[in-house]
């Protein structure tokens, strides 16, 4: 069936560029936490607030869609929601019995996954210790593409009677049902299979079970089976879903009509939302002069011209149309946010930012809000005075700054000064704005080294030594600098701390032992901290020193707080911040404060006590990590452990300092060290801030409330950021305080105060404007689907730690059904409550939810490690858009049919096993890992071309890396890896996969729209899930 039969209706007439404002307002945030704090699970948005997460209960409006509304149609079988007077079935626990159909008993954890072809079929275990040994982090989710098509018109797909394809309608095959999940979706919510679509509906086309696929052994519903009322705030009136774990249902029962299998490609597809944004916006020139205005999609390529408000780049939002009243905003459960990268990378062919340097007068602000001057101040009186665009106040322009006004009532320095022509740009900042009024000294890097007998014995050690003496000379430094000013020092550790006088004037490094680590202090000042460039000879001879001088260690045991608090200490006492690098690998067992012990229980898993894995063992860490981001000391960690470390804890202080996580399972020197050197070179050359500190403000009408990333908060306004780099982001939600103007708009302003790295105190300023509008379909037309699982990603994340994963799933479900039933009720034209129909901005959300779902965070099953969900709980609250977009629906690009004369990329292909061929061969990559897939007839010269021996059976799926070959094959292969990798701030693996071979069903795990083999819904089976919890809110 033709995609383009749902394909989207004409371009948004024009797409608008966003700006941000400054609020002034910033009271307490608003205390309803996402999924609500441990006490008050899920609070109810407090008045005059926008919550996003929906009141569980509350009827969410559905009807009429705008033209083009993508619709996606189940037969109308009268035995479903529309059908008069038949209740509601609530799915309170397992449904009784029914003849209609064989039930599925839920997934349970020794049955075999749902893949006819995998090698071995009872191999969850294998997978769980493959998964451990390799470094594959993630196995649940891929990544999110992103859902901006640029026509305001929903999707639908419908099944009603064979009738002509319009752009806004799919046909399906009459009858058409969706096969029913094979498995429960038990282990993506840990219990009770899949919802059961058509069980009394006339949910999209769910039908009888499929005779080809497996049945799983039976096993009690898992724990949580009843639904859950979680405690919501206030219930509202409407119908209540309960699914137990997100995902409605006991065993599936469907009717007995016998259906056709709902074809993949008549439901909207990923893909082709990112292939034809490329098409329409692709490689063209972006300006961002209006405000309001939709940008491409994170996916796609284009130069932006910052006109005014701040380039995507650095700030996306979950729509560009706010809700006028907060009213509104409840009722379509969209998450008023924006997803904030102040410092992202600019291309080369865009212009850097400009600096502004006001002298000793410093930046000129709002005397009532502090706003910083920027496009939004309106000049008057002949300019002569400054309205503030956030809070209205008239203030007087300082004598240095005034110009007169032209005809139109702009100053005619307007285009010279980039604070009132530009959405982002610098500021020098004043002594006013330094620590202690005196001006920063330039940070400093400390590497410190874990030398137990393991790290020693691997060759560990002696790589990183080795290393450190060729990247020391490629410390960032500033464009106009010949070398970087940037100091380094040298701390190595096992039960005690070695620190390492390396002055310039010594023949000899000499090296001075800590070994009370209860109270740590730091043995020398004048000498530790050295310019590289000046102490080289002393500092490499310590480098060669290093592994010979614990070359016959027998100490196992290491410490790990204290470690921080000795770095955080040597910067306190040198009055600089800076980062440690910790290169770490086992669980902190020796006696020092911070000790922790191995409590990896996988009885807790589905109990009211799992979120307790993702919560630190002792409160001592984040006392730390509290102090290192007063001191501005930021953690960089490097793990390499081969057993449970307990990442919870051990990552809190990186996690809350804004440094960066990196875990490498079982390190091997040979295959691992190229993955691990390319992650240290890219740490040290980032560009940073340092002893960062964030503030957002907002226009009146509405206010920033909950922030998620990697920062800590010591206040409900200030964000902070011990460093902040080039791929860290911060997402902040919005909630309204009033109504929104909509001639004004809603206008933010996001400034950061940091120190850079030649010292000099700066801020950062990015300004977005969005429209407000009191029409439903506007905020539905300008929503961004990829800015959205930012968020619901990072906001449950965070709720995990106070909640069962279960109810966070649960949430998760119900708010999408509600976002989507606003939208079928209120903006899509009438038709019968059979058929889906999706907001075209929002037609590829389930997809991408269902991707959300099946992350192994909140998947609770005792094959996944423990470590592994909180890696990847801690990594996902630091993503930007474009990186959570990769994670949740992995990019998979065939590269058996090679244009070997182009240099063009070729197009991906969806992430279902239904693309894969046995005579092709693909690569997948989510930002974490990077596969190889090869079929078993893949051809002859594509396998001699990339490994260089004559057939798929001489291949060898150890390696990591593939050979350098001078052939086009593997020159044009190795540019497609490379391409993907400079992307992304992690380097991911190669891991090479042959078909029908035992890897393969971890490579499965990332085939997203498929089922998962934990249990997790196919995209076809959640969308049922999807529909049939829309039509109980309709009814």
């Amino acid at each position: 069936m033709s995609q383009q039969s749902y394909v989207a209706a004409p371009p948004y007439s024009q797409s608008q560029p966003r700006t941000r404002g400054f609020s002034t307002s910033f009271g307490p945030p608003n205390s309803s936490l996402h999924y609500g704090d441990p006490n008050s699970s899920y609070a109810a948005p407090q008045q005059g607030m926008s919550k996003s997460t929906l009141p569980l209960g509350s009827s969410a409006p559905v009807g009429p869609s705008p033209p083009g509304t993508h619709q996606l149609s189940q037969t109308n079988f009268q035995n479903g929601p529309s059908a008069a007077g038949q209740p509601m079935h609530r799915f309170q626990g397992p449904p009784p019995p029914n003849n209609t159909g064989p039930s599925y008993p839920p997934f349970s954890h020794q049955s075999q996954p749902a893949y006819p072809n995998t090698a071995s079929t009872s191999s969850t275990t294998q997978l769980a210790n493959q998964l451990n040994s390799m470094q594959i982090n993630s196995y649940g989710p891929g990544t999110t593409p992103s859902s901006h098509t640029s026509s305001g018109h929903p999707a639908s797909f419908q099944v009603p009677q064979p009738t002509p394809l319009t752009q806004q309608q799919m046909a399906l095959p009459p009858g058409s049902r969706v096969p029913p999940p094979a498995n429960n979706f038990s282990g993506l919510c840990a219990q009770p299979s899949l919802p059961t679509m058509a069980r009394q509906d006339g949910i999209p086309g769910c039908g009888p079970p499929n005779p080809n696929l497996q049945q799983l052994p039976g096993q009690p519903p898992g724990p949580g089976y009843h639904p859950q009322q979680a405690n919501y705030g206030p219930q509202m009136a409407g119908s209540q879903l309960s699914y137990p774990g997100a995902f409605p249902g006991g065993p599936a029962q469907f009717s007995g009509l016998q259906q056709k299998k709902l074809d993949p490609d008549s439901i909207p597809s990923p893909i082709q939302v990112i292939e034809n944004d490329k098409a329409s916006r692709g490689g063209q020139i972006y300006a961002t002069n209006t405000r309001g205005q939709v940008p491409p999609l994170v996916t796609t390529d284009c130069i932006i011209q910052d006109q005014g408000h701040a380039s995507p780049r650095y700030i996306r939002c979950t729509t560009y149309c706010f809700p006028s009243s907060s009213d509104m905003a409840k009722q379509t459960h969209i998450p008023l946010a924006a997803v904030i990268q102040p410092f992202a990378i600019v291309p080369q062919n865009e212009t850097p930012l400009y600096v502004v340097n006001h002298g000793e007068t410093g930046p000129i602000r709002c005397n009532r809000c502090k706003a910083y001057m920027c496009p939004f101040m309106q000049f008057i009186e002949g300019g002569r005075r400054y309205q503030c665009g956030f809070c209205n106040c008239i203030n007087d322009v300082p004598p240095f700054f005034f110009q007169h006004l032209d005809h139109i009532g702009r100053r005619v320095d307007h285009y010279e000064r980039p604070e009132l022509s530009l959405g982002s740009y610098e500021y020098v900042a004043t002594l006013d704005y330094c620590r202690n009024n005196k001006p920063p000294n330039p940070p400093a890097y400390i590497f410190m080294i874990d030398v137990s007998y393991r790290n020693i014995n691997s060759g560990l050690v002696k790589l990183i030594c080795e290393e450190l003496k060729t990247l020391l000379d490629k410390l960032p430094r500033e464009e106009q600098e010949e070398s970087s000013a940037i100091r380094v020092g040298f701390v190595t550790y096992n039960k005690v701390l070695h620190f390492f006088n390396v002055k310039s004037n010594l023949a000899q490094p000499q090296m001075m032992v800590v070994s009370d680590v209860g109270e740590v202090f730091v043995p020398l000042l004048d000498g530790f901290l050295v310019n590289f460039q000046e102490s080289r000879s002393v500092v490499n001879n310590l480098l060669d020193q290093i592994p010979e001088m614990f070359a016959d260690t027998n100490e196992s045991e290491t410490i790990f707080a204290p470690v921080i608090q000795a770095g955080m200490e040597a910067l306190k006492a040198a009055e600089c911040a800076g980062k440690l690098f910790i290169f770490h690998s086992s669980l902190p067992t020796a006696e020092a404060p911070g000790k922790l012990r191995n409590r990896d229980d996988k009885k807790l898993l589905n109990t009211d006590k799992e979120k307790t894995l993702f919560q630190p063992q002792v409160n001592y860490y984040e006392t730390l990590a509290r102090d290192c981001v007063a001191n501005g000391c930021c953690v960089n960690l490097f793990l390499f452990p081969n057993q449970y470390v307990d990442i919870a804890s051990l990552g809190l202080v990186t996690m809350y300092t804004g440094g960066t996580l990196y875990k490498y399972n079982n390190f091997q020197l040979s295959s691992d060290s190229p993955q691990f050197l390319t992650d240290l070179r890219k740490d040290i050359e980032k560009k940073t801030g340092f002893d960062a500190i964030m503030r957002v403000r907002t226009s009146t009408g509405f206010r920033a409330t909950d922030f998620f990333g990697a920062i800590y908060m010591n206040n409900t306004t200030d964000v902070e950021m011990a460093a902040v780099d080039c791929d860290k982001a911060v997402t902040v939600e919005f909630k309204h305080d009033d109504k929104l103007n909509e001639d004004s708009g809603a206008l933010i302003q996001c400034a950061v105060l940091y120190t850079s790295i030649s010292g000099q105190r700066r801020l950062r300023i990015h300004n977005i404007g969005l429209n407000c509008s009191s029409q439903l379909a506007d905020v539905y037309k300008t929503c961004e689907t990829d800015t959205l699982i930012n968020f619901f990603a990072k906001s449950a994340f965070k709720a995990i730690l106070s909640q069962p994963p279960k109810t966070v799933r649960e949430i998760l479900v119900n708010q999408t059904a509600h976002m989507l039933a606003c939208y079928r009720k209120n903006c899509a034209s009438p038709s019968a409550v059979s058929q889906l129909i999706l907001p075209d901005a929002m037609k590829v959300l389930p997809v991408y939810m269902n991707c959300l779902l099946k992350s192994c965070v909140l998947v609770s099953r005792p094959e996944i490690p423990t470590d592994e969900r909180a890696y990847h709980q801690q990594l996902v609250m630091a993503m930007g858009v474009a990186d959570t977009q990769l994670f949740f629906y992995p990019q998979l690009l065939p590269i058996h049919s090679l244009d070997l004369k182009s240099d063009a990329v070729p197009a991906a292909v969806r992430c279902s096993e239904e693309r894969l061929s046995e005579g092709g061969a693909f690569i997948l990559a989510n930002g974490l890992s990077m596969f190889l897939w090869l079929g078993v007839s893949t051809p002859p010269e594509l396998i001699q071309g990339l490994f260089n021996v004559p057939s798929f059976a001489h291949i060898s799926t150890e390696a990591t890396l593939l050979p350098n070959l001078d052939n086009p094959y593997s020159k044009k292969v190795k540019s497609i890896m490379e391409h993907i990798q400079s992307q992304k701030p992690y380097t991911m693996k190669l891991m090479i996969v042959k078909q029908r071979e035992q890897p393969e069903i971890l490579f499965r795990q990332f085939l997203v729209e498929d089922k998962s083999i934990y249990g997790g819904a196919s995209y076809v089976d959640f969308l049922c899930c999807v529909h049939k919890e829309i039509c109980q809110l309709l009814n």
